[in-house]
């Protein structure tokens, strides 16, 4: 990170210390339009200043070449592409290094402002919100004291594009009676469909949410049927996958609220995440949950799945 640009990511240990708070911050950039876009400071790696770029031919859309960064090849990607944004003649030159599911890429802005703080349950899905970016590439909106809203890019679809979609290999199957299920949530489009490929290829039913208040209500309606059925919620729930960082409400404080409710007991907790570091996993361990997988390889998601499913 330049000296410019270091004081505007904190430290990864009060950015995990951040999580469990029902908080997140986010980092505000420009790409030469009128909308402000953000992107969780929990992906950042680094703000600097674009360096040369290695041009190839053949890159996907979007690509604008690659570049070397501490020894690794990253691909340097065009936001402003993917938004639709007229890029002719402009010189992008600040790149956001980020980090998802284990792979790193550097995405071009025009300007990067400042890190706000906000309320999860402040930050919502954009349905119906009115804005010149796609509303496929926006997970979630949020609004400043200004009242001007920020769009959050949902950076994992934007990298599905880039790369092409996920193989999911042949799985083995788990074997659940006829009327037990997987719960998940996830707020991004590509992270509900690979989820989804991967129980379908094991022969696992779901219900989902999109969001982390939207399960947390149907999981209390399901909690209540069963009340008033006399059964234990367990005997059909199997398991609830969640995702980390939702709008609304985030995993952590989700599983906080599923382990502190008794109707949930003995229904085991996975945290299916993009933040895979070790800070990660500790706080997902300190909330209580069953076992945390990084996005995303099938493979190691059954792998994970398939023992929780049979106890």
């Amino acid at each position: 990170m330049t000296a410019t640009n270091a004081s505007l990511l904190t430290s990864v240990d009060g950015r995990t210390m951040l999580a469990g708070s029902n908080k997140m911050e986010i980092l505000l950039f420009s790409l030469g339009t009128r909308e402000i876009f953000g992107i969780n400071v929990f992906k950042v790696r680094e703000v600097s200043q674009t360096p040369s770029i290695t041009r190839s031919p053949n890159m996907p859309f979007g690509v604008e070449g690659v570049l070397s960064l501490r020894g690794n090849i990253i691909p340097i990607i065009s936001l402003a592409k993917f938004i639709g944004a007229e890029t002719q003649g402009r010189q992008y030159e600040t790149m956001i290094v980020t980090e998802f599911n284990k792979s790193s890429q550097a995405f071009l802005v025009e300007s990067v402002d400042r890190i706000i703080r906000v309320d999860w349950d402040k930050v919502r899905a954009p349905e119906n919100m009115a804005g010149g970016a796609s509303q496929t590439l926006i997970t979630a909106v949020t609004e400043l004291d200004n009242g001007k809203l920020v769009s959050i890019l949902d950076v994992e679809q934007i990298l599905s594009s880039v790369v092409g979609d996920t193989h999911v290999p042949d799985l083995p199957t788990a074997s659940l009676e006829a009327d037990q299920y997987v719960y998940f949530v996830d707020d991004s489009v590509v992270a509900r469909k690979e989820i989804t490929m991967v129980l379908d290829k094991m022969g696992v039913k779901y219900q989902q949410a999109n969001n982390g208040r939207e399960a947390w209500d149907r999981l209390q309606m399901l909690a209540a049927r069963h009340r008033d059925d006399n059964k234990p919620l367990s005997d059909t729930l199997k398991l609830i996958l969640v995702d980390a960082e939702m709008p609304e409400m985030d995993g952590y404080v989700l599983t906080r609220l599923i382990k502190a409710e008794p109707a949930f007991r003995g229904i085991p907790i996975v945290m299916h995440s993009s933040l895979s570091s070790n800070a990660n996993r500790a706080m997902g361990a300190s909330v209580g949950v069953d076992a945390y997988v990084a996005k995303f390889d099938p493979a190691v998601l059954a792998e994970t799945l398939i023992p929780i499913l049979q106890r």
